[in-house]
């Protein structure tokens, strides 16, 4: 018999995957936030469980409120303004009046209504925490664990506030047998076989990381459907579910491309907030408008990339823009509106001379991932192809030769680049002057 006690538990409080800083556009990677988090919590003799980590069937909500009730501590992480992390913080508050941290990314901003309780800061640099800062953080936050929990310090406002509230008890569980009597000895026979652990959220978001790192889009719809299952209103879950539905192209992408698009609707893209959402949205009317079903999917995506924009400037967003216009300009010119034309000319070119810019900003960064490093030099290649600068063309073709990259990134640039000679050329072309009309000839009369 093992009589090795079990170790207090910590239950974190946080959102999962990416998630978007609606207030400056930044996406920060909340796994990467956890690990140092859990690395700190074992380092102060705790087991560390996050609620995608735990197995069970339906939504998270039962056990979510059960170790809310019993975690001998609670960490609450703010990051990203987390409604659902701020109601769970809540929960606690109310349920225990001692062990509880809160923890938030360093930009969070403090609503008036917590500027009382002390939070304790990281620093995501880039969408993950330095190596220097994980270190930093998970000294701090493993001092403070093993400081809170040898203390009997009340640190919940409710019970601050309030000093003769009793927390609530859980009632104990019923025995398992009628009272008085013993324990059913097991039949004799050979030990039924354990059925297999169902895989928790965690493990099922772990698959679909890796099915989009391998390009294998069925298996990741499948993965985000199920982590989605038990995370219904993840926003990072629908997303990604949108991106691999899309890419899996199946039954075929106009098919795709359709239930993408019913699937980002719960997320508003007319109004949201979001870049994420909108950089998604305007990517599906774009193919859908390059496939030839209709000029107000290209409305739409400009729309999108517009709103994207000017929430989170960013060169992929500008170049996409930048396109966009260019597109709008050969169609205006098709129709023989040369001013309307001339001015979505203008506006191209402006944008991608942001894009430029902020490429070049991020290309130069050595801390950089393969893959962002190639869109960077790939917005940088575009650019130079939209505003005629063969010598930078050139150039950016030899890098972009140099820098890693999944199977699909290198067809989808060539024919980005085939679309914009074609609209640049076409748009640079002279044309003739419209004739005016001439006069309908009368009977009886010469014309």
């Amino acid at each position: 018999m093992n009589t090795t006690p079990a170790k207090p538990l910590c239950f974190v409080v946080q959102g999962f995957g990416s998630k978007t800083d609606y207030t400056d556009g930044r996406v920060l990677d909340l796994d990467a936030s956890y690990d140092v988090i859990k690395q700190a919590v074992e380092k102060a003799g705790l087991a560390c469980v996050r609620a995608d980590e735990i197995v069970h069937s339906g939504t998270i909500d039962i056990p979510m409120y059960q170790q809310l009730l019993a975690a001998d501590l609670v960490i609450a992480d703010l990051s990203t303004y987390n409604l659902n992390a701020a109601f769970e913080l809540g929960v606690r508050y109310a349920l225990r009046p001692r062990a509880t941290i809160v923890v938030a990314e360093s930009k969070f901003k403090s609503p008036f209504d917590v500027n009382h309780i002390l939070i304790r800061r990281y620093e995501h640099l880039g969408p993950d925490l330095g190596a220097k800062e994980a270190r930093r953080f998970e000294k701090e936050l493993s001092s403070a664990i093993k400081a809170i929990l040898a203390d009997s310090q009340t640190d919940s406002p409710v019970y601050t506030l309030l000093p003769g509230l009793k927390p609530p008890q859980r009632p104990l569980a019923p025995p398992p047998s009628a009272a008085g009597a013993e324990p059913a000895a097991p039949a004799a026979g050979p030990r039924p076989r354990k059925a297999p652990t169902p895989p928790s959220a965690r493990d099922w978001l772990e698959r679909a990381q890796q099915a989009m790192a391998k390009e294998d889009y069925p298996a990741a719809v499948k993965a985000w459907a199920e982590v989605r299952r038990f995370s219904p209103a993840d926003r990072h879950a629908t997303q990604q579910l949108a991106l691999a539905t899309y890419r899996a192209r199946r039954p075929s992408e106009k098919k795709a491309l359709e239930e993408a698009h019913q699937l980002l609707l719960p997320l508003e893209p007319a109004t949201t907030n979001d870049p994420e959402t909108l950089s998604l949205w305007g990517a599906i009317h774009r193919r859908l408008w390059e496939r030839g079903e209709g000029p107000a999917h290209l409305d739409q995506a400009l729309l999108a990339f517009e709103r994207g924009l000017s929430l989170a400037p960013d060169h992929y967003l500008a170049a996409q823009l930048a396109t966009l216009r260019l597109a709008h300009a050969a169609q205006l010119a098709r129709a023989g509106q040369a001013g309307e034309s001339r001015e979505d000319q203008v506006l191209a070119q402006r944008l991608w001379r942001e894009a430029q810019a902020m490429a070049q900003a991020q290309a130069a960064r050595k801390t950089l991932s393969p893959t962002a490093r190639f869109w960077a030099h790939a917005t940088l290649w575009e650019a130079a192809i939209a505003l005629g600068d063969a010598t930078d063309e050139k150039r950016w073709a030899s890098r972009l030769a140099t820098v890693e990259s999944a199977g699909w990134m290198k067809p989808t640039r060539l024919a980005q680049g085939e679309r914009l000679r074609a609209w640049r050329d076409e748009l640079a072309a002279p044309r003739p002057a419209r004739q005016p009309a001439q006069p309908t000839a009368r009977k009886g009369r010469p014309p």
